[in-house]
């Protein structure tokens, strides 16, 4: 018994010992992190991306010239993998997980698509990672958090999805967190907030992120950037954000949020460079303490519902490149309403002023033209503005967009206009303008789109207007415009690409055949104007065209047939003209045409029976055209019946005019022997005979319609009808 007890010692040494040898013998058979098992994650790294065979040697070492791998002062492990903007496919491989020794991996701006891989989590030492600018979706790896290291987690612009991780305070170096521009829902976790000591920069912009902003993020007392912009989330912003001294940048715009601004904005963030809260539903004035931030850059207040003035202290504000106060209740009085302008003039970097959209009144001052020499936008339009444009106008020389309509400014546009060469977008729709377009603007050459409708604009196009090589799209409708369009308009304005629009005018003449060289243009409106002539067969070669809107002029002849080839035609109203002839059958084949009206022309023959005809026959409008008819057998077969009845029309028209003139003269000698007392002016009234045209009397019996058929005899039929004025012969 007692020896057995003495074996038992041995018997667990010699276990052990082969435990031992089991556990020595697996850990020899695992590969020791060194140079040579980084080089072979890089090279199964390689194999699920776009990298060309030649960029990295596999015969050298990753540390010596292998294109943006970087390696430790020993030349032993890889540290850094940065292959930024090399437009890479494919996705991360696994592998990537064994390169230990990772500090700072940098992937951005390629076209990596996946998911993270888990095996990153095995990358402890990793202080930065940046994915962004990507195509890689899924949710953010389970324990990402366990990277305890990371100081920058920059994944912005992909397709990552799910929710935020409760856990984030778990990054306790955590610096810059960037998911801006992503598809991330629910709430902002509150825990977050525990970042306090570290985070300077947290970017949740453009996702579907929802509820409330948590107060507790006025903890992170080292915040330089809160970018929370574009999302779903609702409530007030709490005052202890407000309260974070260090910001430079707090944007919220694009979310759901109401309430005040707080009046001392100003003092609370003395630092801040950048303030956005447009998009959303604050209420209140604009704090006059925000002027007071001397060292601010960008102020972007549209879209909310800000009421009072413009508080003064604009001229406090030296660095201003953006101010946006535009579509809010903002108010002014008087003709010096728009004085506050003035004090932008110290604003020496303004770039983009915006105003528009409020309830302004006033006359746009002189020293408009003294705005920053850089600035490029310019919107004023509805407002209450009145007066003229002040010719200073024309000094800001940078000027790319200006648009002053919707308002009531009178007189005419002042030639100085045309000095802004560098302008792309001219809008003075919808004021009281009058008088000659001026010629001058014929100089902006860079011009992409004009409007200038509903004024009361008098005289021609200007012939300079063939000076636009670069116009989009052009609007010249509800004014008083006349003459014909020049075919100089259309030869030079091929880029033409949205709209022409010359409609509500009193422009005649005949198309110009030149309109076919309009091919990129979707819609043409020269509705309601005196336009006559042929509708030129070049409009074929307008393809692009999705709308033709022609109504209401003195067009004339067949229907092209070509306006059945163009296949992306949509709306096509060519109602009330003198159109004539038949329908195209092509018309049938415009299978995305919704809206067709031909109604008020001389249209006659078969209406075609397919497409729109039939698909959405109340959507087409053709009345008004007495000769369509439904069947064929309505149509006159041939010639042959036609020249039947061209002789019995005439012995009906000629018989109809004996009975006319016998009966005339019966009543004539009934009445001079009857002793009537009707003056000899009665007599010659009553006894005058009408001359009455053909046109007149198809018109009066219907166009010898059997119902007004009263007899027939050897000289022809005769038909009772009733003339214009009124009278009923036969």
């Amino acid at each position: 018994m007692v020896s057995q007890f003495h074996l038992l010692p041995q018997t667990f040494a010699i276990i052990f010992s082969l435990l031992l040898c089991i556990f020595v013998s697996v850990e020899t058979a695992r590969p020791t992190p060194s140079i040579a098992t980084d080089k072979e994650a890089l090279i199964s790294f390689k194999s699920g991306v776009s990298l060309p065979p030649s960029f990295w040697d596999q015969n050298s070492s990753p540390c010596t010239n292998w294109t943006g791998v970087v390696c430790n002062k020993l030349g032993n492990r890889v540290v850094a993998l940065h292959l930024s903007g090399l437009g890479l496919t494919g996705s991360i491989s696994p592998h990537i997980g064994n390169l230990s020794f990772l500090r700072s991996l940098q992937l951005q701006n390629n076209k990596l698509t996946g998911n993270i891989p888990s095996q990153i989590l095995h990358l402890f030492r990793l202080t930065s990672l940046n994915l962004s600018s990507n195509t890689i979706q899924g949710p953010l790896p389970s324990n990402l958090t366990q990277l305890t290291a990371l100081q920058t987690l920059d994944l912005a612009s992909n397709n990552i999805t799910g929710t935020l991780p409760e856990n984030l305070n778990s990054l306790k170096n955590l610096q810059v967190l960037n998911l801006a521009r992503n598809r991330l829902h629910g709430p902002i976790p509150p825990s977050i907030s525990n970042l306090s000591s570290t985070l300077t920069h947290l970017n949740l912009g453009t996702n579907s992120l929802s509820g409330t902003i948590p107060s507790e993020l006025g903890f992170l007392y080292k915040l330089k950037e809160l970018d929370l912009a574009g999302n779903q989330l609702t409530g007030t912003v709490a005052l202890s954000i407000y309260n974070i001294s260090s910001l430079l940048l707090f944007t919220v715009a694009s979310n759901q949020l109401w309430g005040e601004i707080p009046s001392n904005i100003g003092h609370t963030l003395p630092n801040l460079l950048y303030f956005r809260n447009c998009f959303n539903l604050f209420t209140g004035n604009i704090p006059v303490s925000l002027h007071n931030i001397s060292g601010i850059r960008s102020i972007r207040m549209s879209n909310n519902f800000l009421e009072g003035t413009v508080p003064p202290g604009l001229g406090n504000l030296p660095f201003i490149e953006m101010y946006n106060i535009g579509f809010n209740r903002i108010v002014s009085y008087g003709g010096d309403g728009l004085s506050f302008i003035t004090s932008l003039t110290n604003s020496t970097r303004l770039q983009f002023l915006a105003i528009d959209g409020n309830h302004l009144e006033g006359v746009i001052p002189e020293s408009i033209g003294n705005l920053s020499k850089v600035i490029e936008k310019l919107y004023m339009g509805g407002n209450r503005i009145f007066g003229h444009i002040p010719s200073s106008i024309g000094q800001l020389s940078s000027l790319t967009l200006l648009n002053v309509s919707y308002n009531l400014i009178s007189g005419e546009i002042p030639p100085e206009i045309g000095q802004l060469e560098e302008l792309q977008v001219l809008s003075l729709a919808a004021n009281k303008m009058s008088g000659h377009i001026t010629n001058s603007l014929g100089n902006l050459r860079k011009l992409n789109n004009i409007d200038l409708s509903r004024n009361s604009f008098v005289g021609h196009i200007p012939p300079s207007f063939a000076n636009f090589q670069k116009l989009l799209s052009m609007d010249l409708s509800n004014n008083l415009l006349n003459g014909s369009i020049s075919t100089e308009i259309f030869q030079n304005l091929p880029s033409l690409s949205t709209i022409l629009n010359l409609s509500n005018n009193f422009l005649s003449g005949p198309l110009p055949e030149e309109i076919g060289l309009l091919g990129s243009v979707v819609t043409i409106d020269l509705s309601d104007n005196r336009l006559s002539g042929l509708i030129p067969n070049t409009i074929g070669k307008c393809t692009s065209l999705e709308g033709l809107l022609m109504a209401r002029n003195k067009l004339s002849g067949p229907l092209p047939n070509v306006l059945g080839d163009m296949r992306g035609l949509e709306i096509l109203d060519l109602s009330s003209n003198q159109l004539s002839g038949s329908i195209p059958d092509k018309l049938e084949d415009l299978q995305v045409l919704s809206y067709l009206n031909l109604s008020f022309n001389h249209l006659e023959g078969v209406i075609p029976k397919g497409g729109i005809f039939v698909k959405n026959s109340s959507s087409v409008h053709l009345e008004g055209n007495p000769k369509l008819c439904l069947h064929s057998s309505c149509v006159n077969p041939g010639g042959h019946r036609r020249k039947v009845l061209i002789p019995v029309l005439i012995s009906t028209v000629l018989a109809t005019l004996a009975v006319c003139v016998i009966v005339g003269c019966l009543l004539y000698v009934s009445k001079s022997k009857a002793r009537v007392t009707e003056t000899n002016s009665d007599l010659l009234i009553k006894g005058q005979h009408q001359m009455v045209t053909y046109e007149e009397l198809r018109g009066a019996t219907g166009n010898f319609s059997t119902e007004n058929l009263i007899g027939s005899g050897s000289f022809g039929s005769v038909y009772r009808g009733c003339l214009r004025d009124g009278i009923e012969v036969a």
